[in-house]
Formats: C-alpha cells, structure tokens, sequence
C-alpha cells in the first residue's frame, strides 16, 4: 500500500469551524486512505486463501488450517465422529475371501486333550472354513533352469526348449522380481540399501547395489516410450497438478 498523505487530526468543534474549501480537501484525503485500506484488505485475503492447490507455492508454506467449530445445534454437535476403518453395519471385503485359493488345507485333530487318544472317527461333526492370506516359508525361490536342445525323432532336426515367460537371459533376476523392485525404489522411495535387506529377508538372496542400479535403469529405457507418451498427454489436459517433490533416477 502506498504511503497516503497524513491528515490533520480535527475534533468536531474544529470540523464545523472549517471553511468549504477545507471540508472539501478533507474529504478527499479520506477518501484516498479507504480506498487503500481497502485494496490491502483484499490483498491480505487473496494472500490467505492461497496454498499449493491454488497456487504455484509449495506445500511447505501451506498454512494449518483449523476447522470451524460447529453451530449450536447443529446435526455435528449431535452425531460423533466416525473412527478410521469399517463402520458398523458395513459388510466389508475381505471377510468375503478373496477372488482365488492357491491351495486347500485340512487341519484335523492330533490328540484328544481328555483322554490323549490320537483315533478319531472319519466323519466330522462340524467344519468351519476360513480363507486366510499369509508369507509362505520362501517367497523369492532360486530356479536353476536347465535349457535342452534335443533332436526330433520325426525330421531330425535339432530344437531347443524356449525360455519360459518372464525370463530374460543373461539376467538373474525374473521380470516379475525386477518389476516389483522398481516399483519399491520409485513408487515406494525404497532405497537401494532397502531393497538388499528386502530381498535377504523374502528369499535369502544376495543382491549388489550394481545390479539394482542396472535394473532400474533398464527398465525406466523400456517405458521411456510409455512415459512420454503420457507426458504429452499431461501437457494437452485442461489442468494439472505437479508433485514438487524430487526423487532421483540415476542420480538425476
């Protein structure tokens, strides 16, 4: 706001004694300082609604906004707040099961706890089933693939067995396994260090940082082309909200 010019200070007595031409001077230097207080006033509102969702500052000068206190009689005073998680009434997804059974267990009985008796008759008298997802022992495996080149009994020309789906000769780790990884370093900001202790504790396996920096290199190549197809169609939408929050691909 600009500097206005400061106005005498008058009481009423003085402002009736004051001739035309003075009133009228009077008036107008206040006219110029409200309309000033005015302008500063909106500024500062302008400057308060402002955070990183409408503007380009970033999410560390956003303000922590307190929410308003309910009206005195209003529904919220009345009904408590909900706790995170499924409320009461809710049906829920995953006490459903989920959408496949990788393999089928019956648990019987070993040793009656009243007489210790390890016989049991056949027949049950009741079941209850439950679907639970849990670690198996090694969920990383270590596959020693042994590829054979045969000749055909029929032609007699010599064929050689194909490399599974998901196995990339020459690499030690599966796509599958290399795909997850790269998910945890960028997506999940898991750092190289992490993925080692990752992969030591799922399947017992050693994996040098050199490695892990080849994978994730080699595969941010292969979606180069998905990417930046997706980048021009970031470019042409109508708005677009940016992560200002850096996270390094080889070093960059």
């Amino acid at each position: 706001m600009s500097k206005a010019q400061k106005t005498p200070e008058f009481d009423l007595k003085q402002i009736r004694l004051l001739p035309t031409e003075q009133l009228v001077d009077l008036i107008v230097q206040q006219h110029q300082v409200i309309e000033e207080l005015q302008q500063e006033i909106l500024r500062l509102k302008l400057s308060l609604q402002k955070d990183r969702q409408t503007s380009s500052k970033p999410p560390s000068t956003d303000l922590l906004k307190k929410p308003e206190k309910p009206k005195v009689g209003s529904d919220k005073t009345c009904t408590p707040k909900g706790q995170p998680g499924g409320q009461p009434g809710h049906p829920g997804k995953t006490r459903k099961g989920f959408e496949r059974v990788d393999r089928y267990e019956r648990l019987l009985p070993q040793k009656c706890p009243h007489c210790s008796s390890v016989e049991f008759i056949e027949s049950p008298v009741s079941v209850q089933r439950q679907q639970v997802a849990q670690l198996v022992a090694h969920p990383i495996e270590v596959v020693h693939k042994v590829r054979l080149c045969n000749k055909c009994a029929h032609c007699g020309q010599l064929h050689t067995a194909p490399w599974p789906k998901g196995i990339v000769p020459g690499q030690d780790l599966s796509v599958g396994l290399q795909s997850l990884l790269v998910r945890h370093s960028n997506y999940g900001h898991l750092s190289y260090d992490k993925q080692q202790e990752l992969l030591w504790e799922l399947g017992n396996i050693e994996v040098g940082v050199g490695s892990l920096v080849s994978t994730n290199a080699r595969v941010a190549k292969a979606v180069k082309g998905s990417v930046d197809e997706l980048r021009e169609w970031v470019k042409r939408q109508p708005r677009v909200h940016v992560d200002q929050t850096p996270w390094p691909v080889l070093g960059h």
